[in-house]
């Protein structure tokens, strides 16, 4: 296997593959490619984390982090008729982010950045992830953490995580984090953990 997909330059050789995927009951064409998480399908548990989703009743945009080819910000942006600013250190996957969200319709703004570097001091209602768990654990742990300093109050991180990859010690940061953390949804050895800003 050539370079992962954490990575701001993948050289692997783009590949890449197209494909129709129903999420919210609505049908997304989506590509893909190599270096990028995902290829060649919605992921089971970036799906679980999309139909768990419920926008929260606070004003703000909706940011993924690490979004990859954008399926996560891209259908939670259309269905919740919210803006979304899509994330990633991966160069390739930002472009396809571009691609995904022209294609379906929906307009999304993407940044080149690790973790929060290139978000600045904007709040907002919501934050979706399914963590670059190939980074390492203090990549993903950054992620979680910092997520408190840009939500408003009443914002919601959703996160999703496998048990086998680290869901229990994600579940106890975020509960030194923000108090009290709820899991919405366990499928298949995926947890999707919910945290509001109070």
């Amino acid at each position: 296997m050539g370079d992962h997909y954490y990575t701001n330059d993948p050289r692997s050789e783009s590949a890449p593959e197209t494909w129709t995927y129903e999420l919210r009951g609505k049908q997304y064409h989506f590509t893909s490619d190599r270096g990028v998480f995902s290829k060649g399908s919605v992921d089971f548990g970036s799906r679980l984390l999309i139909e768990s989703f419920e926008v929260p009743d606070v004003s703000g945009r909706i940011l993924d982090v690490g979004c990859g080819y954008g399926p996560m910000g891209i259908s939670l942006a259309d269905a919740s008729g919210r803006e979304a600013l899509l994330i990633d250190v991966n160069e390739r996957a930002l472009a396809l982010s571009e691609q995904n969200a022209a294609r379906n319709g929906v307009t999304v703004e993407t940044r080149l950045s690790h973790a929060y570097d290139a978000v600045g001091g904007e709040r907002f209602a919501a934050i979706v992830t399914n963590p670059p768990i190939r980074a390492g654990k203090q990549v993903v742990h950054t992620i979680l953490r910092e997520a408190h300093a840009h939500l408003v109050d009443g914002g919601a991180i959703y996160v999703v995580i496998q048990k086998k990859q680290g869901a229990p010690s994600a579940k106890k940061l975020l509960e030194e984090v923000f108090g009290q953390v709820e899991t919405i949804a366990k499928e298949k050895g995926y947890f999707i953990f919910r945290a509001i800003r109070s």
